[in-house]
């Protein structure tokens, strides 16, 4: 499964032993239709192509003894040396992230640097028990999804591409939607209403009606400083 149109202003490149577990979250949506207008690009390429002997074997008992397989590390650091040679060819800078639970944990602050920093990202994805401790040597950083277990790393790099994606412009249908969201300036998004006015005897705010832009505005900015105290006060420090 590859999906490569290159070069456009962002590309990512998913290091993955499941490419088609892509297919719909490609296929679908706002992601669909920047894909369709070449507004940044994914490529797919499967580690196992390294694999060794007949069966191609990607993974490994741990020495020491434990549960579960290890990725080895020629076939990942093989993968990792052939694509970017390839980006490397379009690309001026390319970011190799890795994708394990004792990285960074990923954020809209990190999303924006990574945007900034790396017309390319190789997205790579770990699988069974983990990675063998000299694959990171390979990479310029390790990225987290949060602290949880998934099976692998496929779910947090779709997490990472739509989240970086919707900051390039034109992905979005309304740019200047960013500026107004949660963690758009480090905290909370104020309230959101729409039609019916009143519903199950829940009213619309009477200030959103007045039609006075001063007053809504000064509502929005207490209601941000308000939700950010009480849900996460960890960000107003």
């Amino acid at each position: 499964m590859r999906m490569i149109r290159l070069p456009v202003q962002m590309h990512f490149e998913v290091l993955t032993l499941f490419p088609e577990i892509f297919k719909s979250f490609l296929s679908e949506s706002l992601i669909c239709k920047a894909l369709e207008k070449q507004i940044f690009s994914i490529g797919f390429y499967n580690f196992r192509e390294h694999g060794l002997g007949k069966h191609h074997k990607v993974d490994d008992l741990p020495y020491g003894g434990g549960p579960g397989m290890v990725l080895r590390p020629e076939p990942v650091i093989h993968a990792i040396e052939s694509c970017q040679k390839r980006l490397e060819t379009n690309y001026s800078s390319v970011g190799k992230v890795l994708l394990t639970p004792q990285g960074e944990r990923f954020s809209q602050k990190t999303a924006g640097r990574l945007l900034d920093q790396y017309p390319a990202i190789m997205l790579i994805c770990g699988r069974y028990e983990g990675f063998d401790e000299r694959i990171r040597t390979q990479v310029d950083e390790e990225i987290s999804g949060g602290d949880f277990i998934t099976l692998g790393g496929e779910v947090i790099a779709m997490l990472m591409i739509e989240v970086i994606s919707r900051l390039i412009p034109g992905v979005l249908g309304n740019q200047s939607s960013l500026e107004q969201e949660s963690f758009a300036e480090g905290y909370l998004e104020y309230p959101q209403y729409t039609r019916p006015e009143t519903f199950r005897g829940m009213t619309v705010p009477d200030v959103l009606l007045s039609g006075h832009h001063q007053n809504i505005h000064e509502w929005r900015q207490d209601q941000i400083r308000l939700r950010t105290l009480k849900r996460r006060p960890d960000l107003l420090h």
